[in-house]
């Protein structure tokens, strides 16, 4: 190290400088990981809430859809007249600099069921709103999703540079700092010192002079 760093006060002010900002830039990275660890959590648990949402309705689901070819039949042709949607909107929030998806789908018109009067039943009513309420809970558990892939990575990436702060740069400048002073405190003494010998030698000169 003492071949790297020149022990001067102005080099220890500067190190000291890097330390204090490296120090405060720990204390941010680890409030910023705190935080997205605290929002992925609540991620994975609505995560788990909604895909068992997803599981029951979608029996529900197959159950009025079987229902339904069970009391008319193949309904295949029935089902090519429903609508195509395309209701889903996408924008984004962000938390701690990490963008995450916002999935909006648009609710459609349930009202204006496609099956005729005579053609449908209640079951395959019944099936209708169920998958669609499946599919308004796949954009929702989508949206879960994705922003629980993006903390993950800002987490690692945040607890990595967090890391490097701690284990590496901040050892090395409170090593630095340590060097420095010590060094300064060295030539301090050797200064004093020197003052000292100087002192002696002009008090014994003077002694000299005057006993001659």
């Amino acid at each position: 190290m003492s071949n790297q760093i020149v022990p001067t006060k102005s080099q220890l002010l500067a190190t000291k400088k890097s330390l204090k900002l490296s120090q405060k830039g720990f204390e941010i990275l680890d409030r910023k990981r705190n935080v997205l660890v605290r929002e992925i959590m609540s991620l994975l648990t609505q995560a788990a809430d909604v895909q068992a949402r997803i599981d029951t309705t979608y029996e529900a689901a197959y159950e009025a859809l079987e229902h339904a070819n069970v009391t008319l039949g193949n309904t295949s042709e029935l089902a090519s007249t429903v609508a195509f949607d395309n209701n889903l909107n996408v924008a984004y929030r962000s938390v701690m600099g990490v963008e995450l998806p916002m999935v909006a789908l648009e609710d459609s018109e349930i009202s204006g069921v496609p099956f005729g009067l005579q053609s449908s039943n209640a079951p395959l009513d019944d099936a209708l709103i169920k998958f669609t309420e499946v599919k308004k809970l796949t954009a929702e558990l989508a949206e879960i999703e994705n922003s629980v892939f993006r903390l993950s990575i800002a987490i690692k990436q945040t607890t990595r540079r967090a890391n490097a702060l701690k284990n590496i740069m901040i050892p090395r400048f409170k090593a630095e700092v340590k060097f420095i002073t010590e060094a300064l405190e060295e030539k301090d003494r050797e200064e004093f010192s020197r003052m000292k010998l100087i002192k002696r030698k002009k008090v014994r000169d003077a002694l000299a002079e005057e006993s001659a």
